[in-house]
């Protein structure tokens, strides 16, 4: 197939599972254990990478723009540069990667698998959607969850950089959380927190398509993860362009 026929055809499968999915949330059975259990997995699972990636990714924006703002003499605004790059771009896009590495993975590799050993057909022998049994409850997890995640990457990211520009720039503490505050705005924290709802789609999309269409036996299943992983952390990379685009025209900044 057309390699470009072939995405186009891949974006309207994904289309169509998201909107299967949504409807079936409101729709008895709801399989409210599935969705907890799914929301422990993604949101608690991956919490401790998401913490490290944080602190550490506060941490070498300070040590590598401090200087930079001393030289100009603007090393009071060290905590602004990290808190408003954290907030507006690295904290979304730098959790939604993570996320999709080890959770769209783990997602993708399960339905594969469930596909390729026919559990797939048999529930729907029994008269069991699997949409809402299997597709709904992960994308709804990955929706609520992936916020929170990036709430939490982004303070231990600003804590991070308060650490490092504290014991190796002696930069005080009470200054750089001073310009924190002075360097968020609503419109950052609101574009901030959009973002990662869009991105929790997009990694549920592409990981539950990519999973029920696994062809091949084992082997298609670990085809089906790898490129679950690398399609969901292009799309969120292009689709980060576009938004944040479209957030600078809604609010002006």
């Amino acid at each position: 197939m057309n390699p470009l026929k072939k995405f186009l055809f891949e974006l309207q499968e994904m289309s169509y599972l998201t909107y299967f999915a949504a409807t079936r949330v409101f729709r008895k059975p709801r399989y409210a254990a599935e969705t907890i259990n799914q929301m422990d997995s993604i949101g608690v699972g991956s919490l401790p990478i998401i913490i490290l990636t944080g602190l550490f990714t506060g941490g070498v924006l300070t040590l590598q723009g401090y200087p930079t703002l001393e030289y100009y003499g603007g090393q009071s605004e060290t905590g602004r540069l990290v808190s408003y790059t954290l907030i507006r771009e690295l904290g979304p896009v730098l959790s939604a990667l993570m996320v999709s590495g080890r959770s769209g993975s783990a997602i993708s590799a399960e339905l594969g698998s469930m596909q390729v050993s026919q559990q797939i057909d048999a529930m729907r022998a029994l008269g069991t959607d699997p949409y809402r049994k299997l597709v709904a409850p992960r994308m709804l997890a990955l929706f609520l969850m992936l916020p929170l995640l990036t709430v939490a990457a982004d303070l231990f990211g600003i804590l991070g950089g308060g650490f490092v520009a504290n014991n190796m720039f002696g930069h005080d503490y009470t200054a750089f959380l001073t310009s924190v505050r002075n360097g968020i705005s609503v419109e950052d924290i609101i574009g901030g927190v959009i973002k990662p709802f869009v991105f929790g789609l997009i990694i549920g999309a592409v990981a539950c398509y990519k999973g029920l269409s696994t062809r091949g036996g084992t082997v298609g299943v670990g085809r089906s993860t790898t490129s679950a992983v690398v399609l969901s952390s292009i799309v969120v990379i292009i689709v980060d362009f576009f938004l944040s685009r479209f957030l600078q025209h809604i609010f002006g900044t």
